[in-house]
């Protein structure tokens, strides 16, 4: 009861104070303190002044312009304040009305506070405004400075266009003039040399007419004379031939009787003195046994020491020595036979006897400089990964790479290692440990890899080909400044996933194109049919080859070859050998041993569809599959 009237009290003076108080700020002349101006809690109205007020009329209000005084608010305000004065809790009034005014000024200072934040707002954003601007302005006149400078650029490189083009037109006018000159001083030359050789080839018809004629008269003269000799020598040869004939049987008739009165008496002399019987019999005995303890032990030292010096049995082929100073004398017979050859024989092609694309070509002339500059500073290997087709030039590429980076190199099969079972692990780190001999570095060739480096949850996989796949993956675990690795395979999705991880470069070998068969149809071309104008260039290899009968070759035209390398689209580089190994056999069933275009191209066509019935025959043992 007590709470709520002071809570009325309260409300009535803030009543009063409310309605007979004019706000004015404290700097206005008009300012005035009433802080008892109206009741803060009126006196309960009586009945009477309820049916008053229950309709009440609008007074109207009355402003003081002079000094906002209202008599009627200081009647009110004393009222008001005697109410309080007599009501006890008078002083808690007091003390409810100070904290109101307290908290009022609070709202109005932090009213202020607000005002004041919203204008350091302002400000701020003011300031904001005016930095966008600014960088807008320099980012403007960045870009303008950045188009002035392209266009100048642009200018500058227009010009420098048109001072190459015009260059590159002089150039081009200067070639063209030196090549109708070249043409012109060819033709002569031609016309002249064609001139000396029909003068030479019709002074060689009448040379060789003349000793035609000569030979001739010659065999007849000869044979006239053997048939006079023959006539007069056959009696005496035939009597001569009777003599000694029966000299020859009498010599053998003694020679037999003696050799076995010998062994008569040598046989006879054993079995009557005991003491030589035994002896004989003992010394064969022991020459016996010395030859089979002479022959094993060599067998057991021979495999000790090709064991340990000689090359791994898995490795087919390389150009490391079998055996320690054993390729001396190999590579001195090499020196002697090369000395009458062309040193620009080499030069002339980049690879070879290699014809390649020439994107690929060019990633492989890339990878053997690598190679090298990486063995001259001592840098680790990277392994590769060959896969194509087969006959595509993956092993002759490898053989390459090793000879133009100074490495040497070894071959091996992955077929080979199956059947090795358990003994497989020791031969890989055979290999492994073989391959720390050479000083240059060894490439190893792993041909046909997907034979044992297939996937390890393959159920057709045995257990001596998982060992063998892991000690490959062991020795190959780090990258090595000895070996370079190299796979080769037709199925390269086959192979696990840790080989492919060893692997830093993949290389794929495609059929050839057109232009590449044309080359290997040319090249094979000069291979087997013009091998004896090769011959002649070197006097070391005529002196001890054998000459071969000629081929003779007849209208066979730079069109008759690229229309062969039209229709042997899908062939590989291989079997563009062996159909020119075909043409060759062919040529040497005839008497003549002559190739034209006609039994060239009907070779071809027999090649051709015999590549397409080998596609179908495939294709159809795949289905059945």
């Amino acid at each position: 009861m007590a709470a709520s009237r002071i809570a009325s009290l309260a409300a009535m003076a803030a009543v009063a104070a409310a309605s007979t108080t004019t706000y004015s700020y404290a700097d206005s002349p008009s300012y005035r303190f009433n802080p008892f101006a109206q009741s803060p809690n009126p006196p309960p109205p009586s009945p009477q002044s309820e049916s008053q007020t229950s309709n009440p009329e609008p007074k109207p209000e009355v402003e003081d312009s002079k000094g906002g005084f209202d008599p009627e608010a200081l009647e009110r305000g004393a009222k008001a304040l005697r109410n309080i004065n007599s009501s006890p809790y008078s002083k808690q009034v007091f003390e409810l009305m100070r904290k109101q005014e307290q908290v009022r000024l609070t709202e109005l200072a932090a009213e202020k506070a607000h005002q004041e934040a919203i204008q350091a707002q302002l400000d701020i954003e003011k300031q904001q405004k005016l930095a966008e601007d600014q960088r807008n302005l320099i980012q403007q006149q960045s870009q303008a400075k950045a188009q002035l400078l392209r266009y100048e650029d642009e200018l500058a490189r227009k010009r420098m266009q048109t001072d190459h083009e015009a260059q590159r037109q002089h150039n081009a006018e200067l070639a063209r003039m030196q090549e109708e000159s070249l043409i012109r001083k060819e033709q002569a030359r031609r016309a002249t040399e064609e001139q000396i050789q029909a003068q030479q080839r019709q002074t060689e018809k009448e040379r060789a007419e003349i000793e035609r004629e000569t030979i001739r008269v010659k065999a007849m003269a000869e044979a006239e004379g053997r048939a006079h000799e023959a006539k007069l020598t056959e009696d005496h040869n035939r009597r001569m031939l009777i003599e000694r004939v029966n000299g020859e049987r009498e010599k053998w008739l003694a020679a037999i009787n003696t050799t076995f009165s010998h062994v008569e008496g040598g046989v006879r002399m054993l079995l009557t003195d005991r003491s030589k019987l035994v002896m004989t019999i003992g010394g064969v005995t022991a020459l016996a046994a010395g030859v089979y303890t002479t022959r094993e032990g060599a067998r057991v030292m021979w495999g000790y020491v090709n064991r340990i010096l000689g090359q791994p049995s898995l490795i087919r082929e390389s150009s490391m020595a079998k055996f320690p100073w054993s390729g001396i004398v190999t590579h001195g017979m090499k020196r002697i036979s090369n000395l009458g050859t062309s040193a620009s024989v080499e030069n002339k092609h980049k690879f070879g006897n290699i014809v390649l694309h020439p994107s690929l070509q060019r990633r492989i002339e890339h990878i053997a400089r690598a190679t090298a500059n990486t063995k001259s500073h001592q840098a680790p290997f990277r392994n590769m990964l060959f896969y194509g087709p087969p006959g595509t030039g993956k092993t002759l590429v490898a053989k390459e790479i090793a000879r133009k980076s100074g490495l040497d190199y070894a071959m091996m099969t992955g077929g080979d290692v199956a059947p090795l079972g358990a003994q497989a692990v020791t031969k890989i780190h055979e290999i492994f440990d073989w391959s720390k001999k050479s000083k240059r570095g060894l490439l190893l060739f792993i041909d046909e890899a997907d034979a044992f480096l297939c996937e390890r949850n393959s159920t057709h996989m045995s257990e001596a080909q998982r060992s063998a796949l892991n000690a490959l993956l062991f020795r190959t675990g780090d990258q090595s400044r000895d070996v370079v690795l190299v796979l080769a395979t037709n199925r390269p999705g086959d192979l696990d996933s840790a080989i492919t991880d060893r692997i830093d470069d993949v290389i794929e070998f495609p059929l050839p194109q057109e232009e590449e068969r044309f080359k290997l149809l040319k090249l094979y071309l000069h291979k087997y049919l013009y091998v004896e104008d090769d011959k002649k260039q070197s006097t070391w290899n005529s002196l001890f080859t054998k000459k071969t009968q000629k081929i003779v070759v007849k209208d066979l035209s730079d069109d008759v070859i690229r229309e062969a390398a039209v229709k042997t689209e899908g062939f590989s580089g291989r079997e563009i050998a062996k159909l020119i190994a075909s043409v060759q056999a062919a040529v040497y069933g005839r008497p003549d041993c002559t190739l034209d275009s006609q039994l060239f191209m009907e070779i071809v066509d027999y090649k051709v569809s015999e590549h397409h019935q080998r596609i179908e025959l495939a294709n159809a043992g795949t289905q059945l599959a």
